[in-house]
């Protein structure tokens, strides 16, 4: 079963102009997605004072975030076991989806 792992955080580490270095743990929440051929939201959205989300997957999918979002596999890629990290609006009751790829 492939999985979609999605950490918020409310701020970073370190300080002074930056590519996300490191996120401050502990998380404020975390979600799972089982990843499949049709597109699947997290059920909840980001917390209101989530600014950064840690994304990883275990396989190839596409990911699309907002407020009621639809991944398709012309959205953005990840390669199996990818992590990356995204600036997300505050108190805008964001989600991410996701969908199986190739």
């Amino acid at each position: 079963m492939a999985v979609l792992y999605v950490a918020e955080f409310v701020t970073v580490g370190g300080t002074g102009n930056y590519v996300v270095a490191g996120a401050q743990v502990a998380p404020v929440a975390e979600q799972t997605i089982v990843i499949s051929g049709s597109s699947t939201p997290v059920t909840n959205p980001f917390n209101a004072n989530t600014a950064f989300v840690r994304v990883h997957t275990d396989a190839i999918c596409s990911i699309a975030f907002g407020t009621n979002p639809t991944a398709t596999v012309s959205k953005m890629r990840m390669s199996a076991n990818q992590t990356e990290y995204f600036s997300v609006p505050l108190g805008a009751n964001y989600k991410i989806a996701v969908i199986s790829n190739t």
